[in-house]
C-alpha cells in the first residue's frame, strides 16, 4: 500500500544525498586527508545525524498539521521554494577543485570518535538538511501515513545515507576516482538540479489544501 510513497521517498533522497553539499564535502575531506578508516567513521556519523532530523520531523509535522492548516500550506510553499533554490544552485555547479598540496600537509592521525563526531555534527547542524527533511515529511510523505511506517522510512534514510557515504569514503581514498570526479562531477550536479527544479515547480503549482 505504501510502496509508491516509499519509492518516491527513496528517489528524492537519492537525488539529494548524491548531490554534493556539506556532508559530501566533509566525507571527501576526511577520506582524502586521513584515509578510508576516518572517512568510514565520518560516514557513520552522517548517517546517525539523519535520526536527529527524522525525530523532529515526525514530532513537528504532526503538531503543525493538527494545529493549523494555514501553517501547513505555508510550509508547502517554503518547501517548494527550497527545492527550486537547490535546483538553481546545482545548475550553476562548477568543476570542484581539490587542494592536493594542502591535503598532503594535513595531519594523518584522527580518532574514530572524532571522525564520527565530525560527520554527526556536520549533518545535524546543517540547515539545508533540516529543510529537506521537513519538506520530505510534509510534501512527499502523507500526514495520514502511520507513524511506524514513517519511522521505517526514517530508518531506511539513515541506512541509505550511511551506505552512500561509506561508498564515498571508499572511492575518494583512491586518487584516480577523486581526480575524475573533480573534472566531471558538476555535470551530474546540474542534472540533479534540473530534476529538483521540476519537483519544486510541480509542488508550487499544485493545489494547496
Amino acid at each position: 500500500m505504501y510502496w509508491l510513497e516509499f519509492t518516491t521517498v527513496a528517489l528524492v533522497h537519492l537525488l539529494a544525498v548524491a548531490s554534493p553539499g556539506p556532508d559530501f564535502a566533509v566525507a571527501v575531506r576526511e577520506s582524502v586527508t586521513r584515509g578510508r578508516r576516518a572517512g568510514s567513521w565520518t560516514a557513520l556519523g552522517i548517517g546517525c545525524g539523519i535520526f536527529l532530523h527524522v525525530g523532529y520531523s515526525l514530532l513537528g509535522i504532526g503538531l503543525i498539521v493538527s494545529q493549523s492548516i494555514v501553517l501547513f500550506n505555508l510550509f508547502k510553499w517554503l518547501a517548494a521554494g527550497y527545492l527550486l533554490y537547490l535546483g538553481w544552485r546545482a545548475l550553476r555547479a562548477r568543476p570542484m577543485t581539490l587542494d592536493l598540496q594542502a591535503d598532503a600537509q594535513a595531519p594523518t592521525q584522527h580518532s574514530a570518535w572524532r571522525a564520527f563526531a565530525v560527520g554527526f555534527v556536520t549533518n545535524g547542524l546543517n540547515p539545508k538538511a533540516t529543510l529537506f527533511f521537513l519538506s520530505l515529511f510534509t510534501v512527499v510523505i502523507s500526514p495520514h501515513t502511520p507513524l511506524p511506517i514513517q519511522a521505517g522510512y526514517g530508518l531506511y534514510l539513515a541506512c541509505a545515507t550511511t551506505l552512500w557515504f561509506l561508498l564515498v569514503a571508499w572511492l575518494f581514498s583512491r586518487g584516480r576516482v577523486r581526480a575524475g570526479f573533480a573534472r566531471m562531477g558538476h555535470w551530474f550536479d546540474r542534472l540533479t538540479g534540473a530534476v529538483l527544479i521540476g519537483l519544486g515547480a510541480r509542488l508550487a503549482l499544485s493545489e494547496i489544501a
